[in-house]
């Protein structure tokens, strides 16, 4: 079982129909070499890069077919082409640690004028990943309901897949992810309130961790998924809890909630409604705040300008790990409660090199356990393309181009 859109287009050379030619592609991957500290080597031996002797050092594998996967399309080959095994981190290097020169230099990597074609080469987002109600159901399942025991096989006891929050004050490499995760989840419910006799509604249930320690805090707890994977799994960790009774986890979209809720909190789900339904989002969560209650979102952010630029194009993420996801900026966030409900934002906490600590512990962890999870009908293609998922997300959490943010909201 994988989520790869047609793997064998990823496995074999697209030697047609590309939309720059080799030559022009060699070229432009030469001036973005020549921006980043990274050391890139290639099959004959010749070393290419910015890169000093200690930089970290990427293998291309398969030159031709390289830049055939990135002339064919730029914004989503490189991605295709470490799947099939085009390169790799060469032995001794990191590939988070390499990617994260390219992430800062993001918007310097090609040349400005091969930027103002942008739209020759952006593939516009198909219609079925829209968000509507079967929509949104359809891409939730694409990437939460792939396996359980896949993601257990990395994640922290607590089955949280969101920022970690470490401990400021000391080495976030030293410091326990679990702990670190409960300190996250304790962040989210005291922004939003939650105390005894706490009403709560969470959006977005994961697999039970935040509703089982709101619950424990003496709060009465409804929470909303669309995987019924996480369902089962939650149900069975709430009822090990001892707290069925105070936890109704439904199979539900979060259009359909209905009631009063003194406290609403969300943990990175932002970025699968979708911008079209940004306001339908940010609407219902205003509907369901009772009088004096407040809003806690986990968000993933990126600057405005990126999201402007970036928004309506089909990039590798959509096409092979969240389907219809969309990162917001803050920004967008502002206007759309702005315009659409009587809320402001009160509080904001930052967390991106949390972020970029918390992947890079997943990450090895998934590469580590891998002989465990590969029999679960997960094949090699699957694997690396999770290897690159992970470290590209690191990479943009630790250049500061990704920012993951706890935000507040209350009614003035």
């Amino acid at each position: 079982m994988t989520n790869v859109a047609d793997p064998f287009a990823v496995r074999r050379p697209v030697l047609a129909g590309t939309w720059f030619k080799t030559p022009i592609t060699r070229r432009l991957v030469d001036y973005a070499l020549s921006k980043a500290p990274v050391n890139v080597l290639f099959p004959n031996g010749e070393i290419r890069g910015n890169g000093a002797p200690d930089s970290e050092t990427l293998e291309i594998v398969r030159p031709r077919v390289f830049y055939d996967r990135l002339g064919h399309n730029p914004k989503i080959g490189l991605g295709e082409a470490y799947m099939a095994g085009d390169w790799r981190a060469a032995e001794g290097s990191d590939l988070g640690r390499a990617l994260t020169p390219f992430a800062e230099r993001m918007t310097s990597l090609v040349p400005e004028p091969i930027w103002k074609l942008r739209a020759v080469v952006d593939k516009r987002i198909p219609e079925h990943q829209r968000n509507s109600v079967e929509g949104s159901k359809r891409n939730i399942g694409a990437h939460y309901d792939l396996s359980n025991e896949m993601f257990a096989s990395f994640l922290d006891p607590t089955m949280s897949y969101s920022s970690a929050m470490f401990d400021p004050a000391a080495d976030f490499a030293t410091q326990d992810l679990e702990a670190a995760q409960y300190r996250k989840i304790d962040s989210v419910l005291d922004m939003a309130g939650v105390a005894e006799g706490t009403r709560v509604l969470e959006i977005g249930s994961g697999w039970g961790a935040l509703a089982i320690q709101a619950a424990q805090r003496g709060a009465v707890v409804t929470t909303v998924t669309l995987s019924q994977e996480q369902r089962e799994l939650a149900l069975r960790r709430i009822a090990d809890a001892g707290l069925t009774d105070r936890i109704d986890i439904r199979l539900q979209d979060y259009r359909d909630v209905e009631g009063r809720f003194d406290a609403i909190v969300s943990v990175e789900m932002i970025e699968a409604v979708g911008e079209e339904y940004w306001p339908t989002y940010f609407g219902k969560i205003d509907e369901l705040l009772a009088p004096g209650g407040k809003v806690s979102i986990q968000a993933i952010l990126m600057s405005h300008n990126r999201m402007l630029a970036t928004r309506r194009s089909f990039g590798w993420i959509q096409k092979y790990i969240f389907p219809g996801g969309l990162i917001p900026s803050l920004e967008a966030i502002d206007a759309t409660i702005a315009d659409h409900t009587g809320l402001v934002r009160s509080d904001r906490i930052d967390l991106g090199q949390h972020y970029a600590e918390t992947l890079r512990r997943w990450r090895h962890r998934f590469n580590a356990s891998w002989d465990t999870v590969q029999h679960k009908g997960f094949d090699e293609t699957f694997r690396r393309m999770w290897e690159y998922y992970l470290a590209y997300c690191e990479a943009g959490f630790a250049s500061g181009y990704l920012q993951v943010s706890q935000l507040q909201f209350t009614r003035p």
